[in-house]
Parts: C-alpha cells; sequence; structure tokens
C-alpha cells in the first residue's frame, strides 16, 4: 500500500483552532487517563495529566454529555462486581468520580438517548450476555437496569466462531432521537426500536437483516447539510467480519411506527481489487461533511504493528460513497477514533499498541494526514485478546 504523500502544510490551516486540547481515554487495565494536546506550527504535543482507578475491572466505552461534564463507563468484564460508572470531567479535563451502579455485566458499547433532551437514559450494549439494558440518568448506588432485552437465534450464522448466538456490538439513536438501533454481530441483524423518551422503554419494531456473515459492528449516520442539492439520511455501518462498510437509505412513513432501513451498496475496507489481509477486522466508523471513514485493526498495512483508515467520499446529492483511499492509522488495532469539533484532527486509539495517535484533516478535502503526535498510554496488549487501550475520545 502506497505510502502518504501528502505533506502537513496541506493541512496546516486547520491546527491553529486547537492549540490546546484535552482527550479521555479508557485501558482494559481498569484506568481511565485524562490527556493534553498542545500544537505548536507542525507539530504536537500529547501528555497524561491524570490517570485514575475507575470503569471497572474491563472500563470498555466512554460516553461523554459535553454540556453537562457528565461521563459514563461502561464494564465489559462478567465476572466480580461488574459496573456502570459516572463521572465528572471539569473544563481542564480532570476527571472525578460520581456515582457507580452495579449491572450484570458484559457491556462494550453504550449512548445516551430518551428523556427531554435525548440525554435521559443511557442503554448498553451486552456483547456476551446476547442483550441491551438500559438505565435512568442519573446513576446512584441504587440504581437498577429500567429494561434487559436479550436475544436468542435458532442456529450459529456463518461465521460460527463469532457468530454462535446473539452478540450486540453496538446502540445508537437515529437523529431524530425516536428510535435506537443496535448492530448485531453475532445475528447479522441491525435492530430497531422505537424509543418512549418519557419512561426510556424500547419497543422493537424492526430486525434489519445484513448480509450473511457481515457481522455489523459499528454505525454512522449523514443527513445532507445545507449546501445539498438534495439526497437523504443514510447510515453507514462498518461490517466486523466481511471488512466492509453497508450504505443504507433511511425512511421515515407516513405514522412514525418505525423507520425504514434499504441498504443500497456496500464496499470494502481496501482498495477496489485488494482482499483483506488474513485476520482483519473492520472497526469504527465515522462521519465528517461528507467524508466517510472506517478503521481496519490488524491488517499490519504500513508496518509490523500500524494499521489502515479507510476514506470514503459521500456524494452529496444522494448519499452514496466511493472509496478514496487507505491511510496510516498510526497505531496497531485502531478500535476507536473519532474526530474533533472542528473537523480538523483525529484521535486514533490502538488497542494492543496502547498508542493514541493524533493525526491532521484536511476540512476542505476531508483526507486525512499526517501525524500530529503520538503517545503511549498504560501497558500495550497482545493481538485478540481484551486488553490494552480501549476507548479515546475528545473532551470538547
Amino acid at each position: 500500500m502506497a505510502s502518504i504523500r501528502l505533506s502537513l502544510s496541506a493541512f496546516l490551516c486547520a491546527l491553529p483552532s486547537a492549540l490546546g486540547a484535552n482527550l479521555l481515554v479508557s485501558h482494559y487495565s481498569g484506568n481511565l487517563y485524562s490527556l493534553s494536546l498542545t500544537t505548536s506550527g507542525e507539530t504536537g504535543t500529547l501528555a497524561i495529566k491524570q490517570t485514575l482507578k475507575a470503569g471497572g475491572l474491563w472500563p470498555s466505552w466512554l460516553t461523554l454529555d459535553s454540556e453537562s461534564g457528565s461521563l459514563y463507563v461502561t464494564d465489559e468484564s462478567s465476572w466480580g462486581s461488574p459496573i456502570l460508572s459516572q463521572l465528572s470531567v471539569a473544563d481542564d479535563g480532570t476527571i472525578s468520580p460520581v456515582a457507580t451502579a452495579r449491572v450484570s455485566g458484559g457491556d462494550l458499547h453504550s449512548t445516551l438517548y430518551g428523556g427531554s433532551d435525548g440525554k435521559g437514559f443511557i442503554a448498553g450494549a451486552e456483547y456476551d450476555p446476547s442483550s441491551i439494558s438500559t438505565w435512568k440518568l442519573p446513576l446512584s448506588a441504587s440504581s437498577q437496569p429500567t429494561q434487559k432485552l436479550t436475544f436468542t437465534m435458532s442456529g450459529p450464522g456463518p461465521v460460527p466462531s463469532r457468530q454462535n448466538k446473539p452478540h450486540p456490538h453496538s446502540v445508537f439513536p437515529d437523529p431524530t432521537g425516536k428510535f435506537l438501533l443496535s448492530a448485531d454481530l453475532g445475528a447479522d441483524l441491525i435492530r430497531v426500536f422505537s424509543i418512549d423518551a418519557a419512561t426510556g422503554e424500547l419497543t422493537s419494531c424492526a430486525n434489519v437483516a445484513t448480509g450473511p456473515g457481515d457481522g455489523p459492528r459499528h454505525g454512522a449516520w449523514w443527513v445532507p447539510g445545507a449546501g445539498s442539492t438534495g439526497g437523504t439520511t443514510m447510515l453507514y455501518v462498518a461490517n466486523e467480519l466481511a471488512n466492509s462498510v453497508t450504505v443504507w437509505t433511511v425512511g421515515y412513513p407516513a405514522g412514525g411506527n418505525c423507520l425504514e432501513l434499504k441498504k443500497t451498496q456496500s464496499l470494502s475496507t481496501y482498495p477496489a481489487g485488494q482482499a483483506a489481509p488474513r485476520d482483519s477486522k473492520a472497526a469504527e466508523v465515522r462521519v465528517a461533511g461528507n467524508s466517510l471513514y472506517a478503521a481496519n485493526r490488524n491488517d499490519r498495512s504500513f508496518g509490523p504493528t500500524t494499521d489502515s483508515v479507510a476514506t470514503y467520499a459521500i456524494d452529496p446529492a444522494t448519499g452514496a460513497v466511493a472509496f478514496v483511499e487507505a491511510t496510516s492509522a498510526y497505531t496497531f488495532f485502531p478500535r476507536t477514533f473519532e474526530i474533533n469539533r472542528a473537523g480538523d484532527m483525529v484521535a486514533f486509539g490502538g488497542q494492543t499498541s496502547s498508542t493514541v495517535a493524533v493525526v491532521a484533516r484536511n476540512t476542505t478535502t476531508g483526507r486525512l494526514g499526517p501525524l500530529i503526535a503520538q503517545l503511549q498510554v498504560g501497558t500495550p496488549g497482545t493481538v485478540n485478546n481484551e486488553d490494552g487501550l480501549s476507548h479515546v475520545i475528545w473532551h470538547e
């Protein structure tokens, strides 16, 4: 795969917007970290500001309410005493514990939803328990799930080693806030639920089948912008087992009982004609402007311990996508990544390398560029194990 040829100067117009920034990191060792990023000219420096033992045995996912500074952390462990944690994050990035609630465990992803502002409840995807649980916010030591939905299927899927039972891998509300979706890697389904905003209750209203053996993992929305000449709301889903991204048009029929999804495209996370490397796995997917990004884990496209990220262009008229290029994620096993609010930088979290890498992003073309800063955070993990760095997000 070709190396990156774009110079940092092509991206410098964006950097002054983030002379100082904070990031939050979780690690499967049971630690949370607050990082500072300082940029100056063409370079940047990441530093650990705080290390806090919090989030349970296996802190797996960070959900931040930027307005209130509330941070919620799921615990993927299913033994001992798994917890769901609520913390507060000060403007300077300092993290302070607020409350923990006992949970059944296995939560690896979460999202806020419901209430009067879309933040009255939190839902957690429980991979091995084959379930989704919800809690009313704020949390307290006496908090109990408001709902627990458990799923079954009649037999294993096309990839029996990974699809032996339902495995909800993510939960995310639609842009209207009226529906909650879950990508189920084990069942090859996108589960759709209607939301009762007042009670937080989820009601199943559709199970949309993906391609057999796709293994859907995460989803990201695109809504036509002010400059769009048409188009409709789109959902882009990263498929871990198929190493692909599937494009779905979103419809809202009269009556509003459920949203509808119609598959229009499925593209590899690698260039046309290039097979996915053995043992590689697609991970997270993100949208910024008219660009779509999908991270690849364990493809070693840029070295023995450096994986790639795919960039796609979104047609502003139709929402269709076209592969643009694959560039370095500057990390190994980039389980998560997030684009900052200004759109000029992307933070990658390498699970196995246990590194955070901040990469320049051109806000005009959407292309990713050179490395700005990189930092080892915690102990490195081992390939395909639940250790190392679990999540990185911007605090802004």
